[in-house]
């Protein structure tokens, strides 16, 4: 039996990646991904690794003093995930863990995650039960156009994907169809097409552009509405026969189980970070699994990836490399498929020389 292992520091970098591809939404343009590097190092000699995207580089700082103080506050306490949440719990319920610190918070807990994976010598997910296999994954872009959006798109069928999706939510209906049309064109009927609106439309709109797009043929259509207006998004999942994909943006299962119950997706895809890491993204499967809906997975697939092999109704992992710049080793994939890593922890580790370049200072 392993002796506990206290943490004994935490460090945190920030990190301004570049995107291969500028990231282009309907509310705006992400050309860099600003990331938070967390080492949560230990007694024992081993060190947890994980990363937050801030979304903007107005957060780093913020975050890096957020982990930094929350570390120091930790310091010679014993490495295990689910105390640890319990413990911010009660130390932060008058103020709520939304929000910059809710991100901090997950970030530690799958840092912790890592630890005790490389304690016990496992992959993650087999220290969680899972087995390794395959895990189904599509390709993620931005709102490209018609031309960009065809390149990346049929460049990926290329490469294995079998499921990508784009971003929408032109000036207009026309502009959507368009492109969503062209994008079929290129890819073939038998890929799997998802179209993400990030919030942009109000509920009549949406349901207008939507109901033409049931005709597209599309696996799902995403966040078409404001992401908390739940009561909305039930009234565009009940008008449409194309599933309603939601979840990225919801902090924590309280705001999850409020959606469920006013039926405002048909899937859920948690983002780990929001929802509050490795145990709270399992949290959610279950609560998934309890109203038959499918999960997929939001961004950081290296970790989301693990996590796909241990829940009941697994759906995709989502592809985007916003880390792959600072990894020795990004995740491979095959045929459209994550390849688990096979070493022990969830496989995250930081190219020292490429930190170094894109550390923001």
């Amino acid at each position: 039996m392993h002796p506990p292992v206290t943490l004994r520091a935490l460090k945190a970098t920030a990190a301004v990646v570049p995107l291969p591809t500028p990231l282009r939404t309907a509310s705006g343009v992400i050309a860099d991904s600003p990331l938070v590097l967390i080492d949560l190092e230990t007694s024992a000699g081993l060190t947890g690794h994980a990363y937050l995207m801030g979304y903007t580089p107005l957060t780093l700082k913020a975050l890096v003093q957020l982990l930094e103080t929350l570390g120091e506050e930790l310091t010679g306490a014993v490495v295990a995930p689910e105390a640890l949440t319990q413990r911010f719990a009660a130390r932060f319920r008058l103020l709520g863990t939304a929000g910059l610190l809710g991100m901090a918070l997950a970030g530690i807990e799958m840092a912790a995650w890592d630890v005790l994976a490389k304690q016990a010598g496992l992959p993650l997910y087999q220290l969680l039960g899972g087995a390794s296999r395959p895990v189904k994954a599509y390709a993620s872009f931005g709102m490209d156009g018609l031309e960009l959006g065809q390149r990346l798109t049929s460049d990926a069928v290329a490469n294995g994907f079998r499921a990508v999706k784009i971003k929408a939510g032109y000036a207009s209906l026309a502009e959507d169809i368009a492109v969503i049309r062209g994008v079929r064109a290129a890819i073939g009927p038998e890929v799997a097409l998802m179209v993400d609106f990030n919030q942009s439309l109000s509920v009549p709109e949406a349901i207008r552009r939507g109901l033409a797009l049931d005709e597209e043929g599309l696996a799902w259509i995403e966040e078409p509405v404001l992401q908390d207006d739940y009561a909305g998004h039930a009234r565009v999942a009940a008008a449409l026969r194309t599933p309603v994909q939601l979840g990225e943006n919801w902090f924590g299962l309280r705001e999850m189980g409020r959606a469920l119950d006013l039926a405002a997706c048909d899937l859920v895809m948690p983002d780990i970070m929001k929802i509050g890491g490795v145990s709270a993204f399992r949290e959610a499967a279950a609560l998934a699994s309890l109203h038959s809906l499918p999960v997929s997975s939001h961004l950081f697939h290296e970790v989301t990836a693990h996590l796909m092999t241990v829940i009941q109704t697994p759906h995709y992992l989502e592809v985007m490399d916003l880390a792959a710049a600072v990894l020795q080793a990004p995740m491979r994939f095959e045929d459209g498929h994550a390849v688990l890593p096979s070493g022990p922890g969830n496989g995250l580790a930081w190219d020292p020389a490429a930190v170094a370049r894109y550390r923001l200072n």
